[in-house]
């Protein structure tokens, strides 16, 4: 084999956990090390040793991203009470990715791999739809309440000066619940720029959509800054694109796109795009089929994997029973990072080995060769191989298509 190919900056490598760590190191050892002198800041981001570092160890490894440029993440567990007492954990710690999209401030963008033999479940869509998730605030920064009893809840805001604002939320007859959500005009600007550059970079038309018709003030604030910040800086620009960018309800947002053709870019807050990117990753395929990378407005990258931990594969992998599981999101991630690695460094071969390497993925699988998951979704003729064969089937025509060094 010929010299590897080189790296002049570092990526940041955020390694996971179970079954989706496991596929991490296998893509390493057999599609990215052989091939590239790989160098990488690395972080153990497992949730033992987030345990054991209070999780500090994600906050450097956001800190590093935002030095280094560009991240790779393996998919982590987020602890709920059961995984607190299976990892024998000493609290449970907030999601790694929620703490590293806001160190970041960055906006989550998802978009399916496609595939001839994996036709979309809706039988309009010809182009992928990315997803673009603010990620920050609503929900995910929520303060809920218990009320026990008859009372009045009311939301309170006292000022600097001293002065209190205050609205009644409701006159409780009796027990219930009650939810406080916020968010900054300094995030709602920076996801607003970063999807219209994203949308220039890629070409795409830009829709956004809430629901300002019943949320009149906080769901309006982020039509209105969209909107302004689109008439001030982008719209000639999006002209001379030739793309187009408009605000809809998101009820109304659903019926076009279920419609659409896709080939567009869809900006959702925060839980409409946790929910919304799922349900497109869903139709289009697979969850196991979808890119996904944190952009932010400081042009700082962070590519992961879509997908979950797979942890019932790990616990049978652990008993030394074969497994098939998908690798190509945690697969697309590193070659994500890996092109925009080079396009940064201007690593022209760097760059070429990612579209190599990503062209060999579909090519297997439009060849017939999956896993247990995509042979369900498969037309044609097919064969299931394991998690390791069909690394090793990609590198085959990595290698047969002589497009590496």
């Amino acid at each position: 084999m010929a010299e590897k190919i080189q790296m002049a900056v570092p990526l940041v490598e955020m390694d996971g956990d179970e079954m989706a760590g496991i596929i991490w190191q296998q893509i390493k050892d057999i599609l990215l090390t052989p091939y590239i002198d790989l160098k990488t800041v690395y972080y153990d981001l497992g949730l033992k040793n987030r345990d054991e570092t209070d999780d500090r160890i994600t906050v450097e490894a956001a800190q590093a991203t935002k030095k280094y440029g560009v991240a790779v993440k393996c998919a982590t567990i987020t602890p709920n009470a059961q995984r607190v007492k299976e990892y024998s954990l000493r609290q449970m710690w907030p999601s790694p990715n929620g703490t590293i999209r806001a160190i970041l401030d960055g906006t989550v963008f998802r978009t399916p791999i496609i595939v001839k033999n994996i036709k979309p479940l809706i039988r309009t869509w010809k182009r992928p739809i990315t997803i673009a998730r603010h990620a920050y605030g609503d929900v995910y920064k929520a303060v809920e309440m218990k009320i026990a009893a008859k009372g009045t809840a009311e939301l309170v805001f006292t000022g600097e000066d001293g002065r209190v604002s205050r609205e009644v939320i409701h006159n409780f007859a009796g027990p219930g619940i009650v939810m406080a959500m916020h968010n900054m005009d300094k995030s709602i600007k920076s996801f607003a720029r970063v999807c219209f550059n994203y949308a220039l970079n890629q070409k795409k038309d830009l829709w956004f959509a809430a629901k300002d018709t019943i949320s009149k003030k906080y769901d309006h604030n982020f039509k209105d800054i969209f909107q302004d910040i689109y008439e001030e800086e982008y719209q000639g620009k999006f002209s001379e694109a030739g793309i187009e960018y408009f605000y809809t309800l998101i009820d109304d947002a659903v019926a076009r796109v279920i419609r659409s053709p896709g080939g567009f870019i869809w900006a959702c807050k925060n839980y409409d795009g946790d929910v919304m990117s799922d349900m497109v990753a869903t139709a289009f395929g697979s969850l196991a089929m979808m890119t996904s990378v944190l952009v932010s407005p400081d042009g700082h990258y962070e590519f992961e994997a879509a997908h979950g931990t797979v942890t019932r594969h790990y616990y049978q992998y652990l008993k030394g029973a074969e497994t098939s599981t998908n690798p190509v999101a945690t697969l697309f991630a590193w070659t994500g990072a890996l092109r925009k690695r080079s396009e940064l460094d201007g690593a022209g071969s760097l760059g070429q080995f990612a579209g190599a390497l990503e062209q060999a993925t579909v090519d297997t699988i439009e060849e017939g060769i999956m896993t247990k998951d995509l042979a369900i979704l498969a037309e044609g003729e097919k064969k299931i191989v394991n998690t390791l064969q069909f690394l090793e089937e990609v590198n085959a025509r990595l290698q047969r298509g002589k497009i590496v060094p």
